[in-house]
C-alpha cells in the first residue's frame, strides 16, 4: 500500500461526497483522513489515502473523476501527512511561540509551499488567495507572499496561515518590548506587554491589593469583573503592560485605552510594591507606545486625594489639569511635544 494525497472539488450538495468516497472504495483505496474546505466553487475535499501499490496517478485521477470530482490534484504523500492539518497547525504555532523567526519555515510546512517572500510594503492586492498565490498581511507592516504550484490555496488554508503570521508578530513584539527594570532596593522586575493568558495572574494582583489601592485605580472602588479584566489585558487600539516580580508574580499593571486620537492611561501597583518607581516606569513606556501609535495626547483620571499618582504625572511633565469635584483629569502631551502651562479648573 502507498500513501497519496488527493484534492478535488465536488458540488456542495447532499450525497456528492459519498459518491466520491464510494468510487475510491471500489478501487480498494482506504481513506485515512479527510478535510472539507468550503469555497465559492464548491466543497474542496482534501484526502489522505492508502492505495494499493499497483495503483498509479492516472488510476486515481480516473477514480475521482468517476466519483464526480473535478479540478483534481493527486500526489504521493509522506508519513508526516498522517497528522491532520489542525494538529499540524497547532504544532507549528507551538514552535513559533519559542521561535518567531521560524515563520517562513512554518508557512512552508503548513501549506506545502514552494516559496515564502516578505515584502516591506503592504500588498497591492487585498490579502487573500489567488490560485497558487497567497497574500498575508504582516501586522508589523509589509506583507508575505506564499507560492505553490498545485493545488490552489483555499480560504481555510489562508485563515490558518494568517493566524500563524499574527502569532509570530505578537511574540516578536513582546520580545522586543520586554525589558528588565531594577527597583531601588536592587530587585529586578520584568516589564512586558500583557496577554489573555495573564488573566489569572492579574486577578491575583487585584486580590493582593487593598481596597484603598483598588479605589484609587478604579475610582468607583472594588475589583473589576472578569469580563472587564479580559478587555483590559488586550484593549482594542491600546496596550496593557505588566510588571512581573521574581517568581513570576504580577505586581503592577498599566493600561492605555484608545479614545479616538486620545489615549486614557491608568496604573495599579500592589501595596507592597508602591513608592519603588514601578508606576513611573510603566507610564513612561505607555507614553512611548502612544507616541509610536500616533496618539495626540494622553489623559489620566484620578482622585484629587491620589497624591502619589498626581506626583507621578507631574514627574512625567503633564499639561492641562481639570478638576470636577473629587475627580482630576490630567492631560499629557504626546512625547516630544511642548508642555503647556498647568491650567487647573474647578467646577461643582
Amino acid at each position: 500500500m502507498a500513501l497519496w494525497r488527493i484534492r478535488a472539488t465536488v458540488d456542495d450538495r447532499p450525497g456528492y461526497l459519498s459518491v466520491l468516497t464510494a468510487s475510491l472504495a471500489l478501487k480498494s483505496v482506504n481513506i485515512l483522513a479527510v478535510q472539507v474546505h468550503t469555497t465559492e466553487g464548491g466543497a474542496v475535499d482534501d484526502f489522505l489515502v492508502d492505495a494499493p501499490d499497483r495503483m498509479t496517478e492516472p488510476d486515481l485521477l480516473a477514480a475521482v473523476a468517476k466519483g464526480r470530482g473535478r479540478d483534481v490534484f493527486v500526489a504521493r504523500a509522506e508519513a508526516q501527512g498522517l497528522a491532520d492539518q489542525p494538529t499540524r497547525a497547532l504544532a507549528l504555532a507551538g514552535r513559533l511561540v519559542h521561535e518567531p523567526d521560524a515563520l517562513g519555515e512554518s508557512l512552508v510546512a503548513l501549506l506545502d509551499a514552494t516559496d515564502v517572500r516578505w515584502r516591506p510594503h503592504p500588498a497591492f492586492d487585498q490579502p487573500g488567495v489567488h490560485g497558487g498565490r497567497m497574500t498575508l498581511a504582516d501586522p508589523a507592516g509589509g506583507s508575505y507572499e506564499v507560492l505553490r504550484a498545485l493545488p490552489a490555496f483555499t480560504p481555510a488554508e489562508y485563515a490558518r496561515a494568517q493566524a500563524l503570521v499574527e502569532l509570530a508578530a505578537t511574540v516578536t513584539r513582546r520580545q522586543r518590548e520586554t525589558v528588565t527594570f531594577m527597583v531601588p532596593d536592587g530587585a529586578e522586575v520584568i516589564l512586558r506587554p500583557a496577554g489573555a493568558e495573564d488573566l489569572a495572574a492579574v486577578r491575583e494582583l487585584h486580590d493582593h491589593s487593598s481596597a484603598g489601592t483598588l479605589r484609587r485605580r478604579y475610582l468607583a472602588g472594588g475589583s473589576p469583573t472578569e469580563a472587564r479584566l479580559r478587555r483590559l489585558l488586550e484593549p482594542a487600539g491600546g496596550v496593557t503592560l505588566l510588571a512581573v516580580a521574581p517568581g513570576g508574580r504580577v505586581v503592577a499593571m498599566a493600561s492605555l485605552l484608545a479614545e479616538g486620537d486620545l489615549g486614557e492611561i491608568a496604573v495599579l501597583v500592589e501595596d507592597d510594591w508602591q513608592r519603588r518607581g514601578l508606576g513611573t516606569a510603566l507610564l513612561r513606556r505607555l507614553r512611548a507606545h502612544a507616541e509610536r501609535a500616533g496618539f495626540a495626547a494622553l489623559v489620566a483620571h484620578t482622585g484629587a486625594d491620589n497624591v502619589a499618582m498626581l506626583r507621578t504625572l507631574r514627574r512625567l511633565g503633564h499639561g492641562p489639569m481639570e478638576r470636577d469635584g473629587a475627580l482630576v483629569s490630567v492631560t499629557l502631551p504626546a512625547a516630544g511635544q511642548p508642555v503647556g502651562e498647568e491650567t487647573p479648573a474647578t467646577s461643582g
